[in-house]
C-alpha cells in the first residue's frame, strides 16, 4: 500500500490523497487496476474514489482509461493563498510560547474558538517533570475554563446569546452555569483583559489566559497557563504579566494582511 495513514484521521479520505499522490507522480495517467494493485484497497473502493472525483473534475479519464488529475484542481490551486497574512499562528506563537514556559516553569497553550469547544492549536511543557502536559487538538467546553472564557468574551454578541441560552455543564463546584452570571464574568474579562480560572473545569487547576490579536484588533486566540490550585497571589500576579507581554509578542510577528 502507497502512503501512510494520517493519525485519528478518515480511511476513505486518506486513500483518495494517496490515489491523487500516485497520479502526480504519474504524467501520463494510470489505469484503474494499477491505482488498486498500488494503493492495496478492494477494487471497488477505488472505482467508488475515482467515480466520485471524475464527477468533480478532481480526475479525468483519458481515451486508453487512464486516469489524469484534472483542470479543476488548477482552478483550485490559483485560490490557494500564499501571502503573509496566511502564515501559521501556531508557528509564530511556538517559539515565544517557549520563552514564557522557560521564564515561568509553567506550560501554556494557545486556543482557538473549533465551533461549541476551545481547541488547542500549540502547547509547550515546561520541564519533563511538569504537573501539566497540555496537548494539541484537545478540546474544552467554552464557558469553564481561562482560555474558553477569553475566547467567549470576544465572540459576536448574538454569538454569545445563543451559547448563554443553552444548558451549561456543571464541572466543578466553581463551574459557572447561571447565564446572567457568566455573561456579567465575560464582560469583566473582556474589559480587564484576563481571565482567571479557579478550577472551573478541574478543581485542582487553576490557571489565567489573555487574549491574542493581530495588528488590526482582531481577536485569534486565547493564550494561557495552568497551574496547580496552591500557587500563591505573587506567582499569580507574575504569570499574568508574563502572560500579557509574550501574547503581545505574538500579536507583533502577525504579519498584516
Amino acid at each position: 500500500m502507497t502512503g501512510t495513514s494520517i493519525h485519528n484521521g478518515v480511511p476513505v479520505i486518506d486513500r483518495t490523497f494517496d490515489l491523487l499522490d500516485l497520479l502526480e507522480r504519474s504524467p501520463d495517467g494510470l489505469a484503474a487496476s494499477t491505482l488498486v494493485e498500488e494503493l492495496g484497497v478492494p477494487r471497488s473502493t477505488v472505482y467508488r474514489i475515482l467515480n466520485s472525483l471524475a464527477a468533480r473534475k478532481i480526475v479525468r479519464r483519458t481515451i486508453n482509461g487512464n486516469y489524469l488529475l484534472g483542470q479543476r484542481l488548477v482552478s483550485l490551486a490559483a485560490r490557494v493563498r500564499n501571502d503573509l497574512a496566511a502564515v501559521d499562528l501556531a508557528q509564530i506563537a511556538t517559539p515565544i510560547m517557549q520563552r514564557l514556559s522557560d521564564e515561568t516553569g509553567e506550560p501554556n497553550k494557545l486556543s482557538v474558538r473549533d465551533g461549541d469547544q476551545a481547541n488547542i492549536i500549540a502547547a509547550t511543557v515546561a520541564t519533563p517533570n511538569s504537573s501539566f502536559a497540555p496537548t494539541i487538538a484537545s478540546r474544552y467546553p467554552l464557558h469553564a475554563g481561562a482560555a474558553s472564557k477569553v475566547i467567549m468574551a470576544h465572540m459576536a454578541a448574538d454569538d454569545l446569546a445563543r451559547h448563554l441560552s443553552v444548558p451549561l455543564i456543571r464541572y466543578t463546584p466553581r463551574t459557572v452555569t447561571d447565564p446572567k452570571r457568566l455573561a456579567r464574568e465575560l464582560a469583566r474579562v473582556k474589559k480587564l483583559g484576563f481571565a482567571t480560572d479557579h478550577g472551573e473545569h478541574n478543581a485542582r487547576v487553576h490557571a489565567m489566559a489573555v487574549p491574542v490579536f493581530d495588528v488590526g484588533g482582531r481577536f485569534l486566540a486565547a493564550l494561557s497557563i495552568p497551574f496547580l490550585a496552591d500557587r500563591d497571589d505573587e506567582f499569580r500576579g507574575r504569570v499574568q504579566r508574563a502572560l500579557k507581554t509574550a501574547a503581545l509578542e505574538i500579536s507583533r510577528k502577525i504579519p498584516r494582511s
